[in-house]
This record gives structure tokens, sequence and C-alpha cells, in this order.
């Protein structure tokens, strides 16, 4: 099967999201071209350590290139959520962030996950241009995104059901 290689140079939109209720969400990275959208399928902690790791290496750039405008974190949650289609290209098993200093563009690039029927020659890329802004913005929202999830137990660091939760630092009782 030949190997997925695409790059969105630059893209117009890019986002992640959740789609479904909490403790059942599927969650999302999608960036857009013009009309080329291309959307994967990420982990909850994906998104979260991505929005950790944006904030990091743009705190980083701002370091090494002090003529740099800042960034801003401003979105508008309705641009935000995902766009159809909703169609994964792949799983997401590794991201990356780069940044070419002639162009100020930095680069989300996202790697195919790694499967025994598929190795690395195989798997996806996909590179995804954006404003440091556009991806600052990204960051923020993945936070707020991973925020709105299942309550998370103060006895054992759990996610809880809304009907309850089973905790094993109070012996299985429900509270």
């Amino acid at each position: 099967m030949p190997r997925i290689q695409i790059e969105l140079n630059p893209v117009t939109h890019i986002t992640t999201d959740a789609i479904g209720k909490p403790g059942q969400r599927v969650f999302y990275l999608q960036g857009q071209m013009v009309d080329q959208v291309v959307t994967l399928l990420v982990e909850k902690i994906q998104v979260q350590n991505l929005a950790v790791g944006v904030d990091h290496f743009l705190n980083e750039l701002d370091k090494h290139f002090e003529n740099l405008t800042p960034a801003s974190e401003d979105y508008i949650e309705d641009q935000m959520h995902i766009r159809p289609p909703v169609d994964p290209l792949f799983r997401v098993g590794e991201l990356g962030l780069t940044y070419d200093t002639e162009r100020d563009l930095a680069c989300l690039i996202a790697h195919e996950i790694l499967t025994d029927e598929k190795g690395e020659d195989e798997a996806g890329e996909v590179r995804f241009w954006c404003t440091r802004s556009q991806l600052k913005a990204m960051g923020a929202w993945g936070s707020e995104v991973v925020s709105r999830g299942r309550a998370i137990c103060a006895q054992c660091g759990e996610p809880m059901e809304p009907e309850g939760h089973f905790c094993p630092k109070k012996n299985g009782h429900k509270h």
C-alpha cells in the first residue's frame, strides 16, 4: 500500500475536537486548506499533551526569536468545532512540531500509528503548516475540550461516570 503524505501549506483552519458524550468521546485533529479537509483520529491524552507541548514550543520560540510578535490564543468556539467530513484518514501515533523562521510558520506533523500490518515505510504523515496564533488557539481549545470530560475522583484519580463511581480507595463503595 502506498504511503500517505499530505501537506496542508498553509492551513486555513486547524483544530482538535471531540464528538460524543464524556466517557464515550472520540477525539480528532483536523486541518483545512481551502477545500481540502484532513481529519485524523487522536487519543484524549494526545490532545492534552499537544496543548502543553504547543505552549512550551511557542515559549521556546519567543526566547530564541525576540522580534516575534506574540501569538494569540484567542478563538471563537463555534469556529473551533470539527467540520464535516468526519472521515479520519488514519489514527495518529506520534505528533511533532517544527518552525520555519523565514515564513514565520509552525508545522504540526502527524505520523500514523505503526501496526503489525503497517510499518514505518508505509505509515502516513500529514503536515499542517499554520501561524503561531492558529497553533496557540488550537492548543487552548484542546485544553478546553479535554476539561469538558468526566469529573476525576479525588480519592483514586480515575474518571467518574455521572451516575457514580466504584472507587478502589473506598473499598469499591459507590460515591
